[in-house]
């Protein structure tokens, strides 16, 4: 299979929900340009919510009526017919309605029979409920990048075009492969030069995709299929571009497109969770100098933002304020820490027994402060600092950054600190390293949009 000019290909949920759309401006906008391209899509747009929970507020799914034996068997009777009722709306763009439904149809009904042999192994109490509930959790998941991924193809197919459909779910497949070795079994029949290909964003493997990847899974496979086809470049088609500035917040005639960044920006935006594309996803990409291309997938026209490992800005400049109000401060003082050796080891040892990570970090003599998310700030980390240091308090605060490949220049940060000042806006703490990539700065988390508003206006609209 030669792999020459390959584009791997990401659709998120909300684009894969307006696929009529997606056809006419990426798939098919270029007639002598459909072929040589995988595309790896994710769930129609609230489906995994449905499935797993909530992304965004947590609120649980047939997943959580699983784990606390409840009644799952009649929600997934409800996804189908909403699965159905998907299906339909794209009856006019082609699909073969009986075909899908009677697709994932069967589908989900095998899966209600496995979900019911799982709950008997469960009961039993022979086995580790983790690792069982885990293996529940990874096959809701792949129903719904399943759904979309073959319905994609059959739109295409009914249209008059080669098209394949890639299940990388492993689908009754007893073969004990890794998420690496199903990915080169999957493919290795498939030339792309002559078929459409739609890869399910959910992978199975031994290791279980989503043991460490969560939510993150459909990026990962993105990455894996970029990385083990050697694909020229990876394409990521959101509903909207990477910009200065969030459109919502500063204002869509204020914020404009970033058309080259490099990784080390994209790590800097996943680090406040504004993910151009997950870290984990990212690194392996980088590692294999495979350049990442954002797009706006309904604005066709605009070739988006090319990321790639060598790139930095001729001129010195901020490309992008971004920031996080779901995030706290936990600031630690203890009056032992001056010219202690090692002394932060030992907050360092309590937040790795928590797997807590954190964003941002200050200090002087005896006070230490680190930014976290706020969902990690829990009672049970608390009590640990607590037992180990004098003071430890936490303020519930947000972080605002001003973002680029090449901040280096005399004054910029007296530059944002003045338009903070000046909309009467106190900085509670700051951060930059000698990279000089990212300026963060602390305040108050009501002052959290006006901040961002201040700093894009100083620093990217002049």
């Amino acid at each position: 299979m030669s792999t020459k000019d390959l584009r791997v290909e990401k659709i998120g949920g909300t684009s894969m929900s307006r696929f009529a759309e997606i056809v006419e401006n990426i798939i098919l906008r270029k007639p002598d340009d459909i072929y040589n391209r995988i595309f790896v899509v994710s769930a129609y747009s609230g489906v995994t919510n449905e499935l797993l929970e909530h992304k965004k507020t947590g609120q649980p799914g047939i997943y959580k009526k699983f784990e606390d034996n409840d009644d799952y068997q009649s929600a997934m009777m409800t996804l189908k017919n909403s699965l159905c009722k998907i299906n339909k709306g794209f009856a006019k763009n082609g699909l073969d309605i009986d075909t899908a439904n009677s697709f994932i149809s069967d589908r989900i009904d095998s899966s209600v029979s496995l979900l019911k042999s799982m709950g008997t192994v469960l009961a039993s109490g022979y086995v580790k409920r983790d690792r069982l509930l885990l293996a529940a959790r990874e096959l809701l998941a792949s129903l719904g990048e399943t759904h979309s991924a073959f319905n994609s193809a059959n739109i295409l197919q009914n249209r008059g075009h080669d098209s394949t459909f890639v299940d990388l779910s492993g689908w009754q497949d007893s073969r004990e492969m890794t998420i690496d070795q199903r990915i080169e079994d999957s493919f290795k029949a498939i030339d792309p030069k002559k078929t459409i290909c739609f890869a399910t964003g959910y992978t199975k493997g031994t290791e279980g995709i989503m043991r460490e990847f969560d939510r993150g899974y459909s990026e990962v496979t993105f990455s894996k299929v970029a990385v083990i086809l050697k694909a020229a470049e990876a394409v990521i088609h959101k509903e909207y571009h990477l910009c200065s500035g969030d459109p919502v917040i500063i204002g869509e005639e204020n914020v404009k497109p970033v058309c080259n960044t490099n990784y080390d920006v994209a790590d800097q935006l996943a680090d406040v969770g504004m993910e151009a594309i997950h870290p984990k996803a990212s690194k392996p990409l980088e590692t294999n100098n495979i350049p990442i291309r954002v797009t706006n997938a309904f604005e066709p026209e605009h070739g988006g933002t090319l990321i790639t490992k060598e790139y930095i800005c001729p001129e010195s400049k901020i490309e992008i304020i971004t920031g996080s109000d779901q995030v706290s401060c936990l600031e630690i003082h203890d009056t032992h820490m001056v010219g202690e050796v090692g002394f932060d080891l030992r907050i360092m040892e309590v937040f790795f027994k928590h797997n807590v990570s954190y964003i941002s970090k200050v200090t002087n003599a005896n006070t230490i402060g680190m930014i976290i998310s706020e969902k990690d700030c829990t009672p049970d980390l608390l009590k640990s600092l607590e037992k180990k240091f004098e003071v430890v308090t936490v303020k519930e605060v947000a972080i605002v950054c001003a973002i680029g490949s090449n901040i280096a220049k005399p004054g910029v940060m007296s530059q944002a600190a003045g338009a903070l000042a000046a909309e009467k806006i106190n900085i509670l703490a700051v951060s930059q390293t000698t990279r000089q990539t990212n300026m963060q700065f602390i305040v108050h988390r009501d002052q959290f949009i006006k901040a961002q508003k201040a700093l894009h206006c100083s620093l990217c609209e002049h």
